[in-house]
């Protein structure tokens, strides 16, 4: 005992049990993790009376444990451990310099009652729920206004069980928007990493109206019938890292967003600033990366680099119509691998989705400075399906160094091309003539990083005292 620091042996009670112990005080069974910061104090669910039966609801145990562990905040902050084990739960909130750490052998089960997940007003820049006018169910795990927040673990699982509400969905019995597994609104400096999210009833991760996020190493899978089943959606967000993801979805694996017609148009906080790097996605009835349909707010400054989609409907999907307004601009993308495709470039200008009728016809996007570069594509029935607005063209788009080969039965017309203007080299098969004008050797990539590349991340220690 002489060797811990006599400030280690004091102990924080916490109602008539709970004991939280300081990070330093690393036992034999401990763990690490790669956190934004690392955190003084750390306790486990059990001690708030979880149960991880697969069978006990657990949402007041994991409010409890967050809201009591809020209050060391502002002494080093605290992390709650998931033990191993299966821990059904409703919706619960985090909240600031805190850290959920999951176990490798815990699973979070999201329940499948609607009763455990409350009612939270839609975005006001969406205007209504996606799936309805009504409210919106909150995600499993919730929290707004943060600073300083880390969802991770040894590649711990967080299941929705979504079956149930997919179910719902497709009759038409749902009177609310489903839920997400991970909403983050209004927040700064958040760490999403190291996690298996299965089976989300809709989106999976979904921070909005969020700067200095990182998204890193997860692996998410959902069937490909699912209906909405995103993977990754930033949603008026800067500053945001993607890297090194595995998703299987129902839907875009992801998708940048920021906002719906004339509500995202009046709310104005553009998605931007955003590398995603290394993405590997399968989704054969979507994009494995989509930017928008809801992208009212702007979207800009994109970076994309070394993607791979296999199976999956088309590369990068620009998603857009007339109603929308806002804009996507500056978006660079090279080094992509792609087997097996419906499309490799697909811009879409009549996506006709609207909240409301309340959307005006005049507001029309702008979508130019599109460059693509370094790409392989085998398997694919059509090389572009590029549409813009008649009156609206899309323009500045640059191709280079672009190789596609075709499947066995390709489409006739590989080249569909409408109301857009840009350039090309390099590229198989030939372009269409509204890309044919003479372009770089490369196109255009950003050679000064961003910010949030430059955050390096802690190496943390987590103490499983209770799991041995």
């Amino acid at each position: 005992m002489a060797r811990i620091l006599p400030i280690l042996l004091m102990l924080i009670l916490i109602g008539n049990s709970s004991v939280i112990e300081s990070r330093n005080s690393v036992k034999a069974g401990s763990d690490t993790y790669q956190g934004l910061n690392c955190r003084k104090h750390s306790a486990i669910l059990t001690e708030f009376g979880g149960k991880g039966d697969g069978v006990t609801l657990n949402t007041k145990a994991f409010q409890s444990a967050i809201d009591k562990l809020k209050t060391l905040a502002n002494d080093g902050g605290a992390q709650l451990v998931v033990p191993p084990g299966k821990w059904l739960t409703g919706s619960f909130n985090l909240v600031s310099h805190f850290t959920l750490y999951i176990h490798k052998d815990a699973v979070i089960l999201g329940s499948p009652n609607e009763s455990d997940w409350p009612l939270i007003d839609p975005l006001p820049s969406y205007g209504r729920g996606r799936d309805s006018n009504g409210p919106r169910f909150r995600s499993l795990i919730f929290g707004t206004n943060l600073t300083d927040v880390v969802v991770t673990g040894g590649n711990g699982t967080i299941d929705g069980q979504g079956a149930t509400w997919w179910s719902k969905f497709k009759a038409g019995s749902l009177k609310n928007t489903r839920p997400y597994l991970i909403e983050i609104l209004n927040s700064d400096q958040i760490q999403i990493s190291n996690l298996v999210l299965v089976n989300s009833p809709s989106w999976n991760v979904h921070p909005v109206y969020c700067s200095n996020v990182i998204i890193e190493r997860l692996t998410i899978r959902a069937p490909v019938t699912s209906p909405n089943t995103d993977g990754i959606n930033p949603d008026s967000c800067s500053n945001v890292r993607i890297v090194d993801n595995f998703i299987v979805s129902g839907d875009d694996c992801i998708s940048v967003k920021s906002g719906w017609d004339q509500y995202g148009i009046k709310y104005n906080k553009p998605s931007e600033h955003i590398v995603i790097r290394r993405l590997t996605c399968i989704s054969p009835d979507s994009a494995a990366i989509a930017l928008g349909s809801e992208m009212s707010g702007g979207i800009q400054d994109i970076r994309v680099e070394e993607t791979v989609a296999i199976n999956t409907q088309s590369a990068i999907r620009i998603k857009t119509g007339i109603g929308r307004g806002g804009f996507v601009k500056d978006i660079f993308v090279k080094g992509m691998n792609l087997n097996t495709m419906k499309y490799v470039f697909w811009m879409t200008g009549n996506y006709g989705s609207h909240p409301d009728n309340g959307f005006d016809p005049k507001s029309i996007p702008v979508i130019k400075g599109v460059n693509y570069r370094d790409v392989v594509a085998v398997n694919v029935n059509q090389t572009a399906n590029l549409a813009g607005i008649d009156g609206d063209v899309f323009s500045n788009i640059c191709l280079s160094n672009v190789k596609v080969g075709l499947s066995q039965t390709p489409n006739k017309i590989q080249w569909n091309c409408t109301n857009i203007q840009g350039v090309s080299s390099d590229v198989t098969p030939p372009p269409c003539e509204l890309l044919s004008g003479k372009g770089p050797t490369g196109c255009d990539f950003p050679a000064k990083a961003l910010p949030i590349d430059g955050v390096k991340l802690q190496t943390c220690n987590v103490a499983l005292p209770l799991l041995l």
